[in-house]
């Protein structure tokens, strides 16, 4: 960590920089950044411990019937027909 007189020459610098009217500017939007990022990253845990929180399993109402439940089975699916082949041979039958 800088100690007295590294911040004195610290606090030089940047007012040869950039001058005595922009520095009050600057420091007010870096503590608006911070704040703000400071807002965001607790939002973030906040949505973190809420994913974390298992839900509670529906729960299924007294008297109610359970849900039929389907077999393995696809459904049926439309058969296309096919086209027969003819016998173009010799023009005899079996």
């Amino acid at each position: 960590m800088p100690g007295g007189y590294e911040w004195l020459i610290i606090i030089a610098v940047l007012l040869l920089l950039f001058g005595a009217k922009k520095l009050p500017e600057m420091a007010r939007s870096v503590g608006q950044s911070a704040r703000v990022f400071k807002g965001e990253m607790k939002g973030l845990k906040d949505d973190d411990a809420r994913s974390e929180t298992p839900k509670a399993a529906p729960q299924e109402l007294p008297g109610a019937a359970p849900a039929p439940q389907q077999q393995g089975d696809p459904a049926p699916q439309a058969q296309t027909p096919q086209a027969q082949p003819q016998d173009r041979g010799t023009g005899s039958t079996t």
